[in-house]
């Protein structure tokens, strides 16, 4: 088994079901980090019209999201348009970041450590904005950087 490969060391996650219209806005799946190192989300936009769509870093205490509040300050890179550039940017660190209104696929990735999460809570998601759009779409995925390396990492949507 090569145990340096990414199956091995991270919990690889579609938190958006796929890629799906921003049209009303997104809320992603909750992810837990109770067995994790960092997590880190990688989100895609394919902006057909123009919006300054945000996307917000959340912080739950189970995966069901019910009790939940603003993200912690987190490590973002940008890159707002992947067509011209594979050049991620490092943004100033927050709990959300705005994407340039313009009509762009980008890229952004917020980088967790679960250790900067509020006391009592341990699961993660995102929400992006509502474009009023259809034809706006999001995709995002999350890396789960976990404690111990093993074959089949356990289920980052249960606790």
């Amino acid at each position: 088994m090569a145990w340096n490969n990414l199956v091995f060391t991270h919990k690889l996650v579609n938190v958006s079901l796929g890629p799906v219209t921003t049209n009303g806005g997104v809320t992603s799946d909750v992810v837990s980090l109770k067995h994790a190192i960092r997590a880190t989300f990688i989100v895609d936009l394919t902006q057909a019209v123009g919006h300054a769509t945000v996307v917000s870093l959340r912080q739950a205490t189970a995966v069901d999201g019910v009790t939940n509040a603003a993200g912690p300050t987190s490590l973002i890179w940008a890159n707002e348009d992947v067509a011209a550039s594979d050049t991620l940017v490092s943004q100033t660190a927050a709990a959300s970041y705005t994407v340039t209104a313009n009509i762009k696929k980008k890229q952004i990735v917020i980088e967790v450590d679960p250790a900067t999460l509020t006391d009592g809570y341990d699961c993660v998601y995102l929400t992006v904005s509502d474009s009023s759009q259809a034809t706006n779409f999001v995709n995002a995925n999350v890396l789960i950087r976990s404690n111990f390396q093993q074959a089949t990492p356990p289920a980052a949507i249960t606790d």
